[in-house]
């Protein structure tokens, strides 16, 4: 393949590219629909290329999971095209293989496959892939280059954008990370098409966070087309993925390792979120986007009772949320112990619980004022039984 060929590979007709501006860390996100010009491979070459570990690249590990292995094979294929020699690691699908233990393994086969600083990790899968491969490309040799290639719609909006990986521990999820920007995003919507329901609509979960936390003209687009995002019509799908990954490029870029505070507001939903998942247990009854809807409308409700915002707020935020088919509660969970785990959530300070509230439809703060009775009547109402 000539340079000029692999050029047009790595960018085919009706692409789009997102730029993350983050100085010599910066990379691109490439969205596209279909890869029948084969362009993942001169993609990751020309990622890995514009850094300096990555120009040496001669081997790769590709992790995956079950669901999604033989995709991982042809990705493997695409990068031996490359002249990057790449195997495939399978880990089991699920919220549990985000642990050390799963991390331990991993590293043990980049050992066992003498990588070097200048070997790739290659992600593709959903959150839990993601998450998992990023860390282990951020522990070993104190880092080595990374690619993501989200497979499902949470991971395309959000998880694999950023730089943010890490692994659980059974009381607090990514309570064990880093930050370990990838050299590039490669994001096929196609990858959707088999996606079970469920994992598509937990991805809108994300979608819609967006909407409230930055942009309300995007939220009022998300109302008019969450039916055609879930049929998975690509005129829809792709400016959604787009929107969302300009939205948080822009957080990112201005806040990448959460020092000024203004990254934190893409944790809205996310304090009770991971509260409810913790309790619930991992890999339990709600997966990470159910999870986080349930959390957006209890926190929305926090804001009411600081007088942040009025009712019709929250009530237009759970009408959406049940109309992708998202959960709005989380009946029968206990809430001392949703508490308990919010305690050690990692945007806490002097001991105390924060929360990142909407002020308004489009804006949020990240706030410690909740009194412990506010927070205690909206868990209640929240774990209340249907």
């Amino acid at each position: 393949m000539t340079a000029e060929s692999q050029t047009r590979a790595a960018h085919p007709p009706g692409s789009r590219t997102v730029r993350v501006p983050l100085g010599d860390r910066s990379y691109d996100i490439r969205i596209v629909h279909g890869d029948e010009s084969g362009g993942f491979g001169p993609f990751a070459r020309e990622a890995l290329e514009a850094t300096r570990a990555g120009r040496s690249c001669r081997s790769a590990l590709v992790v995956t999971d079950s669901n999604v292995r033989a995709l991982a094979a042809r990705h493997a294929e695409a990068l031996a095209a490359q002249g990057i020699a790449a195997e495939v690691a399978v880990v089991p699908p699920g919220e549990g293989s985000k642990s050390l233990e799963q991390a331990a393994e991993l590293l043990d086969r980049l050992i066992a496959l003498r990588a070097d600083r200048h070997s790739a990790v290659v992600a593709v899968g959903g959150g839990v892939v993601g998450d998992l491969a990023g860390f282990v490309a951020s522990t070993y040799a104190r880092g080595i280059p990374l690619l993501m290639a989200p497979t499902t719609l949470l991971a395309q909006v959000d998880s694999s954008v950023g730089g943010k990986v890490g692994v659980n521990r059974p009381a607090a999820k990514n309570i064990v990370g880093a930050f370990h920007q990838p050299s590039g995003v490669w994001i096929d919507t196609r990858s959707l098409d088999t996606l079970p329901p469920r994992e598509l609509r937990c991805g809108m979960a994300e979608v819609v966070k967006y909407g409230v936390i930055l942009d309300p003209a995007f939220f009022e687009a998300v109302e008019r087309a969450a039916a055609a995002v879930l049929a998975l019509d690509p005129a829809a799908v792709a400016p959604v993925v787009a929107r969302c990954c300009e939205l948080k490029a822009g957080v990112v870029s201005e806040d990448e390792r959460e020092e000024t505070g203004l990254r934190a507001v893409l944790n809205f939903g996310h304090t009770i979120g991971h509260a409810v998942e913790a309790v619930a247990g991992y890999g339990g009854p709600f997966q990470h986007g159910e999870a986080v809807a349930a959390g957006m409308v209890a926190e929305s409700r926090l804001a009411e009772r600081l007088g942040w915002i009025d009712p019709g707020l929250t009530d237009r935020l759970s009408r959406l949320l049940r109309l992708l088919g998202l959960p709005t509660s989380a009946p029968g969970l206990d809430p001392r112990a949703l508490i308990a785990a919010m305690t050690l959530d990692k945007k806490n300070a002097g001991g105390r619980i924060r929360f990142v509230l909407p002020r308004a439809l489009g804006s949020v703060e990240l706030t410690d004022a909740p009194a412990e009775g506010d927070v205690r009547a909206v868990l209640d109402e929240l774990t209340a039984a249907d």
